[in-house]
């Protein structure tokens, strides 16, 4: 067979995305701490971009705004759909602050959907190595364990809140009268989330003082006894070395004193320095929600995140006038399109943030007036086709964004509730009910001809009308400690 060189014409279709792109895909994932250290790097870096120190106070009667109303008619059990009035300013901040039209032509609106499925990937500048070799939080380690543990929908959202709450040490840093009132959920709830999570490891974490968290520690021990709660509850005469009162308090010798104080010395005040983390920095809310007149709820960006810059027309046009050489003018070209484009994103991504916290308060706006209990299962495709946008989008809008509400302030992750889909396209299924439901099926088993595998289980759950995939089966029965069908056939045949 003969070996040669040939032309061909193949026709196909690529994503590709552009550096301008992938700089507007960078700037919405970066919080607004991220966002002001950016900014401040291009200031510096383009001669051409300029902070703009022009007083902004908003004249309520006539300043645009960029803000959504909506307004909340009660709702009745079952949901009936808020009835909402948006109101857009046409023009966004960043128009507004440079004065010349010149921005409006610096690439156009952007469109985020170009940035297809990925979830900020290599090309957005993102240190894979860093990433895979960073130390994780306590933060993130008690995250990983509530997302298995068994809590209703309304428990997850009290125990996210009270996971945010924890500081460095492991400390439970917020009252629970005050978190339960604000959540509107009841203080038997919020008492038993946080039992639940005074159970996660690292033991003696949520605890509220030394006290409590030494107690834990000697709860998994099983060394609660009576003595050694009364030193628990006398700490201050160990601080100042009064054995003699101590072992009155107790009812204890020398030497058990001394066992005593070994083994609380031998536990960890601080359960949660052991994780790695940088130290906690104040949270600036993203976007502000209040309750306004008539049951309306009033969502607007806090300028005070937004970095204010505008080109300086007058320096470009003295730059490029003198500029002589082909090297100063394609430099000169460069800052002016680079500005231009930084100024658009800047618009864009304020306009997206509003648009997408706007349909979060729409969806959750039974939470904002009634409590957690009134959440509802909300995911990120939900409000990517409610506002035209892809997932991937709404996912980096959603990282790193904080919504001050009238019940404190969340994340805006915080809003997306998990579900399972209905079968036959009615409403969707809570988490914890279908748990509730495998439970069940796998507590019926009673011989080892009754044992359902993880595919039996499927099919009669969608039989039910719950749509479920055989590994999501997997995943809740492992997360609830049961076997599998074959553990479980076996521990019945050895029992018959």
């Amino acid at each position: 067979m003969a070996l040669g060189a040939r032309l061909e014409l193949r026709q196909g279709q690529g994503l590709v995305i552009t550096p301008q792109l992938q700089q507007a895909i960078k700037l919405l994932q970066l919080s607004n701490l991220e966002l002001e250290a950016y900014v401040e790097g291009e200031l510096e870096r383009n001669p051409l971009l300029a902070r703009d120190e022009t007083d902004h106070e908003p004249d309520r009667e006539a300043a645009p705004r960029e803000s959504d109303d909506f307004s909340t008619d009660q709702i009745p059990d079952g949901g009936a759909e808020p009835h909402m009035d948006i109101t857009h300013d046409q023009a966004s901040p960043g128009e507004v602050a440079t004065g010349d039209s010149e921005a409006q032509h610096a690439g156009g609106a952007i469109d985020w959907s170009k940035a297809g499925s990925g979830g900020g990937g290599f090309e957005d500048g993102d240190d894979f190595e860093g990433r895979l070799t960073k130390e994780k939080t306590l933060g993130e380690h008690l995250h990983d364990q509530l997302s298995v543990a068994r809590l209703s929908p309304a428990e997850l959202a009290v125990a996210t809140v009270l996971i945010d709450s924890v500081d460095e040490g492991g400390y439970l840093r917020c009252d629970l009268v005050e978190t339960a009132e604000r959540l509107g959920c009841g203080l038997p709830m919020a008492e038993s989330v946080l039992n639940t999570l005074q159970g996660f490891e690292p033991t003696g974490v949520f605890a509220r003082d030394v006290r409590e968290c030494l107690m834990l520690q000697l709860q998994e021990l099983d060394r609660c006894d009576p003595a050694m709660m009364a030193l628990l509850d006398n700490l201050e005469l160990l601080a100042k070395r009064d054995m003699p009162a101590l072992r009155k308090v107790c009812g204890v010798d020398d030497e058990d004193l001394r066992d005593m104080v070994a083994e609380l010395r031998a536990l960890t005040p601080r359960p949660g320095a052991a994780f790695g983390g940088e130290p906690s920095q104040p949270v600036a809310p993203d976007v502000t929600v209040r309750e306004g007149q008539a049951g309306l709820w009033h969502v607007e960006l806090n300028t005070d995140t937004l970095p204010r810059l505008l080109v300086d027309q007058r320096y470009h046009a003295r730059v490029s006038g003198a500029a002589r050489t082909d090297q100063e003018k394609v430099f000169v070209a460069d800052c002016m399109a680079s500005a231009n484009w930084l100024v658009k994103s800047l618009d864009q991504r304020a306009k997206t943030i509003l648009k997408v916290a706007s349909e979060i308060v729409r969806q959750q706006d039974g939470f904002l007036a009634y409590g957690v209990e009134h959440l509802r299962p909300l995911n990120l495709k939900t409000v990517a086709d409610a506002i035209g946008m892809h997932e991937s989008t709404v996912s980096r809008v959603t990282s790193n964004k904080y919504m001050a509400t009238p019940r404190g302030m969340f994340e805006l992750k915080f809003f997306f509730t998990s579900s399972i889909a209905s079968s036959s396209g009615g409403e969707a299924h809570s988490a914890e009910s279908v748990r509730h439901k495998i439970k069940q099926l796998i507590d019926a088993e009673r011989t080892d001809s009754d044992v359902h595998s993880d595919d039996a289980i499927v099919d009669i759950l969608k039989e039910t009308g719950v749509d479920i995939a055989r590994r999501t089966v997997a995943k809740y029965r492992e997360a609830m400690r049961i076997p599998s069908s074959v553990e479980r056939r076996r521990m019945l045949k050895e029992t018959a």
